[in-house]
């Protein structure tokens, strides 16, 4: 199963609230959620967490469950994403600041979630010249038992580039960890405590520090749910 994490920012002129109501409200009915090909289907808005910044590089995330490859492709072929999706993405999206990512999803916790539950998503890339595998090994390794002891997390996901990401050259990003809490407030109370400050040191001992990219959101199912 591809799990696919879409990066999105408003068009010019756009607010991020207004950009996130047209997503919730008439992209993803619309159009998005036509497309056959798409079995799960989820929409995370952007939410203020620490300090704000002037434009953030993006303001929620499409995260899309496809069976293969094969079903990918043909997803991108079909008229629900040529003529809908497709082609309604300049009235709400910058689309030239959009990042895909093909990811294989590893659940490393998995507990139930209220409604008012806030994912804390990381984007990262490995340090300069370090080896994919041993990155990846380290990741789900190590540095996840040390993101698993943080109170108060209830879910916890690591999303991996897919190995087509490196068939041509290096990708842009190599993973996006999930962190789920029951409340911002939650969010907020583990984020100050040693276990919260520890993951994150050790994250920065084997990723390169120039590119981690924290974001809050809250999640909005429109094909499936968290339990499926």
């Amino acid at each position: 199963m591809i799990h696919q994490l879409i990066f999105a920012h408003p068009k010019p002129g756009m607010s991020e609230q207004e950009f996130q109501q047209y997503w919730l409200e008439t992209h993803a009915p619309q159009f998005a959620s036509r497309i056959p090909q798409i079995k799960r289907y989820l929409i995370d808005t952007r939410i203020p967490f620490g300090p704000e910044p002037a434009d953030p590089l993006w303001s929620g995330i499409a995260e899309i469950w496809l069976e293969n490859e094969e079903e990918q492709l043909a997803s991108l072929q079909t008229p629900e994403f040529l003529d809908g999706a497709r082609r309604d993405e300049p009235n709400w999206a910058a689309f030239w600041r959009t990042v895909v990512l093909d990811t294989d999803a590893h659940v490393l916790r998995a507990e139930p979630v209220p409604d008012q539950a806030v994912k804390l998503v990381v984007l990262v890339k490995r340090s300069p010249g370090a080896d994919l595998e041993d990155f990846r090994k380290r990741s789900l390794g190590e540095h996840a038992q040390t993101v698993l002891r943080i109170p108060g997390l209830r879910r916890y996901l690591q999303n991996h580039n897919r190995d087509g990401a490196y068939a041509i050259g290096e990708a842009v990003l190599d993973a996006a960890y999930q962190l789920t809490f029951d409340s911002l407030e939650a969010l907020e109370l583990a984020s100050r405590g040693e276990a919260f400050q520890a993951a994150f040191e050790d994250l920065e001992s084997f990723v390169d520090p120039r590119y981690i990219h924290r974001m809050a959101v809250r999640e909005h199912w429109v094909i499936g749910s968290a339990d499926q």
